[in-house]
């Protein structure tokens, strides 16, 4: 089959669906969505504490990274969304949107257009549904106290420049999960000028010359082509892009030629400078009233009959921002909490009624890479993440750090009034000394906070992969508009910041 549209989006994800939904509102141009993954209608998508669930399921790209020498040679999972929203249909639902001075960098690395100035106003027109929560646990409020009686202070959610801890800003709707599958393409899907095809997956970017004429892509192994009269955007994120980038021959030369892949254009830093939060978990068993209990009937009653209770609850309930050395002008560690033992991600149930906390690492100095494995768009990419393998030992030094602050809260009488002393995660901690469990949390239990980025980064300089205007240097009508343009990780979380650059994009590209 094939037909033409003006604009082509790859990837329904924090990005892409905000890019077709803005540019489909002028009637005067037809827009084609494609999406690898499903429509986002199960009821798992929906219910807010369901979201673990999901996790290797067909919503998700189920990755892996390569064994980790830093986390005592782990592999990592790394869920990513496969279906409309993306990953915002699989998320913790946080609306952390970062710092002002992030986006400042930005500006400084991307051009003044990326500046806090120019994409705070973005921020605040985007369509997504941001509430307080609607049924916290009273554990929350206990981590709450606990953090004022460890010397830290309380604020409300999401100024300019965040100093202390608070109840989490999620992204929902009357109780349930409002992605952007949700916010912009449920009121866009009567427009006859916007095609959403979903399960197609997309095998690469078709061209003449050096121009960007249409995509491949493959429903049911039956392939198809499809061309633009104007441009395609790729927003498959952190993950995808640099593959389909690469898969359409723009990359390092050496990588591609390996593969049999011809070079269109040399660009070596495709699928490079990958950033992620690392996260890492204490879990502490106590007694009752967590979110083990969240699927008995009468919880599930009552989150049918009044969208309350336990299911309402992002899990990731209170986070807040530190600094792990008092010389640093900025946090360099977010600290988050959960009314539940959040072990193995969930994967493997919950173990008994718990509490979580840990540090994330919020300006990692270490880099990951995204690698292919052949030239077939269906073979999962190398994800080596990099966690703690920077030269210098920062990372794993401010971890360290920040876990003794982690004890610290752990320590306090309100903590010590609802737990017993027993560890969860890693299991039997107790019984080890201090920085002996130390070590052993931050090896043993990290894991992705499910923020890649990075990995077609924007600049002004020739070596970035695309440039201010997103477009992807070395061809023509090709740009790239998902968390793998940040030119730096954000102290925050990925999902407000990617659903910034979908508005931004679609402003580009009706420029």
């Amino acid at each position: 089959m094939r037909d033409q549209f003006d604009y082509i989006i790859v990837g329904a994800g924090s990005s892409g669906a905000v890019i077709a939904s803005r540019l489909s509102e002028d009637p005067n141009v037809s827009v084609l969505l494609l999406e690898a993954g499903p429509t986002d209608t199960d009821s798992k998508i929906s219910i807010p504490a369901a979201f673990s669930q999901l996790f290797k399921s067909p919503f998700d790209w189920n990755y892996e990274t390569t064994p980790q020498p830093g986390l005592d040679g782990r592999t990592v999972y790394w869920p990513r969304g496969k279906v409309l929203g993306g990953s915002s249909s699989l998320n913790a639902m946080m609306w952390v949107p970062g710092f002002a001075a992030d986006y400042e960098n930005w500006g400084k690395l991307a051009g003044p257009e990326w500046d806090w100035d120019e994409l705070a106003p973005i921020l605040d027109t985007t369509e997504i549904s941001v509430e307080t929560q609607r049924d916290p646990r009273p554990l929350t409020t206990t981590f709450l106290t606990a953090i004022t009686e460890a010397g830290h202070s309380i604020e409300e959610a999401n100024s300019v420049q965040p100093k202390g801890f608070t109840q989490t800003q999620v992204t929902q709707y009357n109780g349930a999960r409002h992605n952007t599958s949700q916010a912009y393409l449920k009121p866009a899907k009567r427009r006859p000028n916007l095609i959403v095809r979903t399960e197609a997956l997309v095998e690469k970017v078709l061209f003449d010359e050096h121009t960007a004429t249409g995509v491949s892509y493959l429903v049911d192994g039956a392939r198809f082509e499809t061309h633009a009269r104007r441009e395609i955007v790729l927003s498959a994120g952190a993950v995808n892009t640099p593959q389909l980038l690469m898969l359409s021959g723009i990359g390092d030369p050496a990588l591609l030629g390996a593969h049999g892949i011809p070079v269109r254009v040399d660009a070596p830093e495709v699928g490079k400078n990958m950033r992620d939060h690392l996260v890492s978990l204490s879990c502490l068993e106590v007694d009752g009233g967590t979110l083990k209990d969240a699927t008995k009937l009468r919880n599930v009653f009552t989150y049918l009959t009044r969208r309350k209770g336990m299911l309402t609850s992002n899990v990731a309930e209170a986070y807040g921002f530190v600094r792990t050395e008092d010389s640093l002008d900025l946090p360099d560690v977010e600290i988050i909490f959960a009314p539940v033992a959040y072990v193995q991600e969930g994967l493997n149930g919950i173990p008994g009624h718990g509490i979580s906390m840990g540090p994330i690492l919020l300006q990692p100095q270490s880099r990951g890479s995204i690698t292919l494995v052949s030239a077939d768009p269906g073979e999962k990419v190398i994800i080596d993440a990099g966690y703690l393998s920077d030269p210098e030992g920062a990372d794993r030094a401010t971890m360290l750090r920040a876990l003794r602050m982690t004890h610290d809260i752990i320590s306090t009488p309100a903590i010590a009034a609802v737990t017993n002393g027993r560890y969860l995660a890693p299991l039997g901690a107790e019984s080890l000394p201090l920085e002996e469990r130390l070590t052993a949390t931050l090896e043993k239990t990290s894991h992705t906070l499910y923020h890649p980025t990075s990995t077609a980064r924007m600049g002004t300089d020739e070596s970035s992969v695309v440039d201010p205007m997103l477009r992807v240097r070395g061809v023509n009508r090709l740009r790239v508009a998902d968390a793998s343009v940040m030119p730096e990780i954000i102290r925050g979380h990925t999902h407000a910041p990617s659903v910034i650059i979908g508005e931004k994009a679609a402003r580009l590209l009706q420029m």
